[in-house]
């Protein structure tokens, strides 16, 4: 069973970073992929970055490329997602996810690739 624990979540001015991490517990699997999505308030989630354990692959929602950052650190067995030049939009819960194995990139930024879920960090930015 893998668990996922977010944080880094927080309130900051519009224009600011934030980098979210997520650890994930029980990797009892040799690949994985991994994703983030966000769920504003009144809207439906969507993804917002995706990789793999491998570090082979990196796919950004429009919303946020040339202004995020995914990766994943091995030995820490933690997931981040840095995001620069943060704008009211950015405002939501921001949620990391994981399923073993393998996914064809067009599908890593769709919630139904994914099993496992964290519980999720709120992201608030200010004007």
């Amino acid at each position: 069973q893998v668990a996922l624990v977010e944080s880094g979540g927080g309130s900051v001015q519009a224009g600011g970073s934030l980098r979210l991490s997520c650890i994930l517990f029980g990797y009892a699997y040799s690949d994985y992929i991994l994703g983030w999505f966000r769920q504003a308030p009144g809207k439906e989630r969507e993804g917002v970055a995706a990789t793999n354990t491998g570090g082979r692959t990196a796919v950004y929602a429009d919303s946020v490329k040339g202004r995020g950052t995914i990766s994943y650190d091995k030995r820490k067995n933690t997931l981040y997602l840095q995001l620069n030049s943060l704008n009211v939009e950015d405002t939501a819960t921001y949620y990391c996810a994981a399923n073993p194995g393998a996914a064809n990139s067009e599908l890593l930024l769709s919630e139904d690739e994914y099993m496992y879920w964290g519980r999720g960090t709120q992201v608030i930015v200010s004007s």
